[in-house]
């Protein structure tokens, strides 16, 4: 187990044991203080104020995934294996969603194409 996962196990049994009887047992390592699963409008505001609190540029949790993938197919890594190392069940949520396409990608298609068609 890493220090994170550790670290944040050892944060969550204080949160449980702070609330007490209002703990809600989710079975989830990210939760509110109250055991609940994090809402997602709650999650988005919290780390816009954390960007902006270390001047940071606006991310979202879907950017890095994104960014990797990006990458990857840039390697030409086949999307079966950019979905395994997403954890994706859905071939299309990693291609069609994930995968940015890059001018470089576009540059090298037309360039094969039309060495093809010489």
């Amino acid at each position: 187990m890493t220090a994170a996962i550790l670290d944040r196990l050892t944060k969550r049994a204080e949160d449980e044991s702070r609330a007490g009887a209002a703990w809600q047992e989710s079975g989830l390592l990210m939760t509110t203080r109250y055991g609940r699963p994090i809402e997602p409008r709650n999650f988005n505001r919290s780390w816009d104020a954390r960007c902006a609190k270390a001047r940071v540029p606006k991310i979202t949790v879907h950017d890095g995934p994104r960014s990797c993938v990006t990458m990857l197919a840039d390697l030409e890594v086949p999307p079966s294996v950019m979905m395994r190392i997403l954890r994706h069940t859905n071939m299309k949520v990693t291609v069609e969603i994930y995968t940015e396409v890059s001018d470089e990608q576009v540059r090298e298609a037309l360039r094969k194409l039309g060495d093809d068609l010489d």
